[in-house]
């Protein structure tokens, strides 16, 4: 997590909505990145789907099965189905989202009858400091 935290903090720099993703098999890190919508002009350009896009390539597979996410904020909808269909093990998040998440709040991706693969959730951990790191990106806004 504190990787993803790390990408996030540099998100945050090139002006992005502070979210980092890393995405971890047997140990070893295959992408690690954060929000770049601002940056590539692209809505889905979301730390999670360019982490999972840069982890197909690399192992060469659109399952990454064995593979776990680690993500500063709980995904939102477009992502998690991303999560679903890249057949993620596990999914750890920092900060949870009660407007935009798609996992313990809104759409709950996982929950729905239709989604065909359901990763192991857990949540909250280093909460406080991603939740911090949103507060001071969005007071710096207004």
């Amino acid at each position: 997590m504190a990787m993803a935290l790390n990408q996030a903090r540099l998100a945050a720099l090139r002006g992005e909505v502070p979210v980092g993703a890393v995405l971890v098999h047997d140990g070893r890190v295959l992408a690690e990145t954060g929000n770049r919508v601002e940056d590539l002009h692209d809505p889905t350009a979301h730390a999670e789907i360019l982490a999972i896009r840069a982890a197909a390539l690399e192992m060469k597979s659109p399952r990454l099965e064995g593979v776990d996410l680690y993500v500063t904020l709980e995904p939102c909808a477009m992502c998690a189905q991303a999560i679903s269909l890249a057949r993620l093990r596990r999914v750890y998040f920092a900060a949870y989202d009660p407007k935009g998440g798609g996992v313990e709040h809104g759409a709950k991706v996982f929950d729905r009858p239709t989604c065909h693969h359901r990763p192991e959730i857990y949540g909250g951990l280093r909460e406080s400091e991603a939740a911090h790191l949103l507060k001071e990106f969005f007071q710096a806004k207004r």
